[in-house]
């Protein structure tokens, strides 16, 4: 048994590195000086691009560290190193007559026939260049934009409802578009397959355009995504208050974290919930914690192990779903976990979440003034219902998507401080009620895999090297890589069952192999039951997906 999936993952690999060692052979230039000089004359080529300015085209050499001068400091990436030959096109896109989005594409002298576009985060207006160094190293040609505004801030929505409409939807559609006409350009034919890599805000990109561009992708990989966007706004902006009326001794002082995420391992962590002795949960979901069994008759003078009963409320407060106006459902609850409180109160403690207070004031009120330290169920009810920018995105009907055979794989981690890992299980059961489809009906085209032990986007004590960012690349092989797991979907059949994450010693591939775990789709769970030998938890194999 052991050889045949050896064999399978061998093969697995060897499939994608040969279509990158044959990618050369589908360009229609040859070497470099020709690759160099088509891509000096490819600005001239691109006169007839719809509303689109060039700003320039330039060849980069692989190893190159390019640098961005012109880039908003707050976006902090002033450099990226690119580790192949490229062509690189910059441009502006007019999306209206007061709005547009800066776009870059990145053409790959070895390319392999196939087109990818990446995303953003947060409510930023900044091109992610570490993930278009990572794909366009894979051999695709990778476009990127700036969401229809520059720097991480809001501000450009005041008075703008076009650039909120860049940020909803439409500068990844026009990145897209256009980006497919400047690749089948320079390339001088058709590219063969589409595909969309982000996380955050980036993965509810990828949702928008399975939902509302189903034409756009072939396949799409969505992390961690901000779906039910205004939902998710409210629900990020009521953790400052709960910190904040919980007062000095409302809310668990630091010197009980420990105690605190003690009791939840031992709440939660057990066998009894088919887990491991790991230090993290492997299905927060599972964990029903109660504070109230560190609640003392009265507060003693230890206060390392004890809490108050207001304490308490504070965390169930936290752990709770977000409900608005008559009770109705806003938003899950942040999911349980250790370190969980000690982050959320790094986060959400020292003011209102910046992204809340931004989007509030100048895409949902247009009110630069509007007081965000005290939103009400009220103001939450009214971001939904106004859907600024059609940004909710949280339409579960995707079956244009899936008549045309697009495929769509979503990840999110079960540790995450930024967007609750209970909303994206929320929205993959919301598209089974829609569209009238089980979860054998789903496979098809949708699979969602959560990744325990991971916080947003990646990081944290899990198996969280997965290949959905160039900084948690542990293999190219499709079993443990979520983007060429895509890639061998779409073009070979194989949909992933499991996806195989990675944990180095301290999160340093030159240190070695922690352990690894095969991470199972929804609705299925990890289920450990390898028995309690030392570290028998760190073989995938002593896990089952049940």
């Amino acid at each position: 048994m052991r050889i045949r999936q050896f064999a399978a993952t061998l093969a697995s690999c060897l499939w994608f590195s040969s279509s990158l060692s044959q990618a050369a052979t589908t360009t229609t230039t040859t070497t470099t000086t020709t690759f160099e000089q088509q891509c000096s004359q490819l600005s001239s080529q691109l006169l007839g691009l719809e509303n689109a300015t060039v700003w320039f085209t330039e060849y980069v050499a692989g190893g190159t560290n390019l640098t961005f001068p012109q880039n908003n400091v707050t976006c902090a990436r002033p450099s990226q190193v690119v580790d192949v030959d490229l062509c690189r096109v910059a441009l502006y896109v007019a999306t209206s007559n007061r709005s547009g989005i800066s776009m870059e594409a990145w053409l790959p002298m070895n390319w392999t026939g196939r087109f990818l576009s990446t995303g953003n985060g947060g409510i930023s207006g900044c091109i992610q260049y570490e993930d278009m160094a990572y794909t366009v190293g894979l051999g695709f040609a990778t476009v990127g934009a700036n969401n229809g505004h520059n720097g991480t801030g809001g501000h450009a929505f005041l008075d703008n409802p076009d650039v909120v409409t860049d940020f909803g939807w439409r500068s990844i559609h026009t990145n897209v578009v256009v980006g497919k006409q400047i690749t089948n350009t320079f390339y001088n034919r058709t590219y063969t397959k589409s595909y969309y890599l982000g996380c955050s805000t980036g993965g509810r990109q990828g949702f928008k355009s399975a939902q509302a561009f189903p034409d756009d992708f072939d396949g799409v990989v969505a992390g961690s995504p901000a779906i039910r966007f205004n939902a998710l706004t409210s629900w990020s902006g009521n953790f400052y208050p709960i910190i904040r009326d919980a007062g000095a001794q409302g809310f668990p002082a630091n010197t009980t974290w420990e105690a605190i995420d003690a009791a939840i391992l031992a709440q939660c962590d057990t066998a009894a919930l088919g887990d491991a002795p790991d230090g993290f949960l492997e299905d927060p979901e599972l964990c029903h914690f109660r504070p109230e069994a560190l609640v003392c008759p009265t507060l003693s003078s230890n206060v390392t192990s004890c809490i108050s009963g207001a304490q308490a409320n504070a965390i169930r407060a936290i752990f709770s779903p977000l409900y608005g106006v008559n009770g109705s459902f806003v938003y899950p609850e942040m999911q349980i976990g250790p370190t969980i409180l000690e982050t959320v109160f790094a986060i959400y403690s020292p003011a209102q979440f910046a992204y809340t207070v931004d989007w509030f004031k100048y895409a949902v009120y247009n009110d630069p003034s509007y007081d965000t330290d005290n939103l009400t169920p009220e103001d939450w009810a009214y971001a939904i219902s106004l859907n600024a920018g059609d940004t909710n995105t949280f339409d579960g009907d995707l079956s244009a998507f899936r008549g045309k055979g697009g495929k769509l794989l979503t990840y999110h981690g079960q540790a995450d401080p930024i967007i609750s890992s209970a909303n994206s299980p929320t929205y993959y059961d919301h598209v089974s009620r829609t569209m009238n489809l089980p979860s054998a009906s789903l496979d098809d085209f949708y699979r969602f895999f959560r990744i325990s032990g991971m916080g947003h986007c990646g990081g944290g004590p899990g198996a969280t090297f997965i290949g959905n960012l160039g900084a948690a690349l542990a293999s190219l092989d499709p079993d443990q890589n979520v983007l060429t797991a895509m890639v061998r979907w779409v073009e070979q059949g194989t949909a992933p069952d499991t996806i195989l994450g990675t944990k180095f010693v301290n999160d340093t591939v030159s240190l070695g192999v922690d352990f690894r775990r095969a991470h199972c789709r929804y609705p299925f769970r990890n289920v450990y039951v390898g028995g309690n030998a030392t570290d028998a938890w760190k073989d995938p194999a002593n896990w089952e997906c049940q």
